[in-house]
């Protein structure tokens, strides 16, 4: 008897066994074309995701700077550039911070480095930038030139040196042009003995109990703010560049997913009309124009897990596509930054239905592996592994 992959052979399953390769291998060739073109200038290099499995019904999504896509416009031809949509993206500029201190506290400096490091956020902090035989002044001048936020470490002892005196002009007047946040960290040391000059600055006070929590989100831009609340599906809803009726069915299933992973919630037809009070035309019409995120099959609706990379932004509290890169950025930067999302969630504080996005985001682009395997709920996948060497380094640098 005849069989394929392990069943009796039946020519429809041959058929689309041959036909999902054969689209396979043209997404793969395709998206590399476009993921290896790099701007001559700035060296960035574009994301790129590829919808839908069909030949016949393939389009793609290609993210970069202006320049970047005037670049790729240059290169490809009018017809090659049809079904793909370019996705101008602002570069984000990753944290950097120049850690000022007197050296009897030393130890306490050391310790907050490491908790900015290992939370992301780059760090110039002496013991490791300055070498045997490095010009001190051009050191120290490298890293106040570069950073996003100076903090000064601010004792009773401190508080005299010369040098972090000196620093805190250079950070002072970097302030002033707008180039970074100013941020002094008070230890043993009342609010009332700060400088006259640093006396309208919010300084938050630590101790030995270091407790970085609210600092480093302040740096990440992470506001202290509640989240707002959900609305109900009859009140405005945000723009997604998709009609109402197709928003009002990424609501349903953002707000009903418990992992923000593919098949996570499975509604019928009927549940879709009862949940979206649309007519059932409408959410047909809607699953139609949103047919690269969702799969139909016998009556079930089956979300992508590239609809929650998609459209957490307009619906929950966090954006897939800046938690990715926080991600692959203290992966770059951290040699010791776990593999395991279950180490990951657990250093941000996320939860599964938040990281879960954000690694489908690198998976679905390329950048990390699709490492999918039985028993790894609720993650999405159990470890973050790159996909090819240099592509979490790529993306980062043309990110930031």
């Amino acid at each position: 008897m005849l069989t394929f992959n392990g069943k009796k052979f039946n020519s429809r399953d041959f058929e689309k066994s041959v036909m999902d390769s054969v689209a396979q291998v043209a997404k793969d060739e395709l998206g590399e074309r476009f993921r290896s073109i790099r701007h001559p200038l700035t060296g960035e290099f574009p994301t790129v995701i590829i919808y839908g499995d069909d030949l016949s019904d393939m389009s793609m999504k290609v993210e970069g700077s202006k320049e970047l896509l005037q670049h790729i416009t240059e290169k490809i031809s009018e017809e090659d550039l049809q079904n793909i949509t370019l996705i101008e993206k602002e570069k984000r500029v990753s944290p950097k911070v120049f850690l000022s201190f007197g050296w009897e506290d030393k130890k306490l400096a050391e310790n907050i480095a490491k908790k900015l490091l290992s939370n992301g956020i780059d760090t110039w902090w002496a013991e490791w930038e300055i070498s045997s035989g490095d010009s001190l002044r051009q050191r120290i001048d490298d890293g106040l030139g570069v950073c996003t936020h100076f903090i000064v470490l601010l004792s009773p002892t401190a508080m005299e040196k010369p040098w972090v005196k000196q620093e805190m002009d250079a950070g002072l007047v970097r302030m002033l042009d707008k180039k970074c946040k100013f941020i002094p960290l008070r230890f043993d040391l009342p609010h009332n003995k700060l400088p006259p000059l640093l006396m309208g600055h919010y300084s938050p006070e630590i101790t030995n109990e270091i407790n970085l929590s609210q600092l480093i989100n302040d740096i990440h831009g992470i506001s202290k703010k509640p989240a707002l609340g959900k609305t109900p599906i009859s009140d405005e809803l945000p723009d997604t560049g998709y009609s109402v009726a197709a928003t009002t069915i990424t609501k349903i299933f953002c707000d009903n997913s418990e992992t923000g992973t593919s098949h996570d919630p499975m509604l019928t037809m009927k549940d879709l009309v009862e949940k979206t009070q649309l007519t059932k035309e409408d959410v047909e019409d809607g699953l139609y124009e949103l047919r690269a995120f969702f799969t139909v099959q016998f009556d079930r609706v089956m979300p992508a897990s590239e609809l929650f990379v998609e459209f957490d932004k307009a619906f929950m509290e966090w954006e897939p596509e800046k938690d990715a890169l926080r991600i692959a950025s203290a992966i770059l930067n951290d040699d010791n930054f776990p593999s395991s999302l279950n180490e990951i969630a657990s250093k941000f504080d996320w939860t599964p239905r938040r990281i879960n996005p954000a690694v489908n985001y690198l998976v679905n682009r390329s950048i990390c592996r699709d490492d999918k395997t039985m028993g790894a709920h609720p993650w999405t996948q159990q470890w973050v592994n790159e996909k090819q060497e240099g592509a979490i380094r790529r993306f980062v640098k043309s990110r930031s």
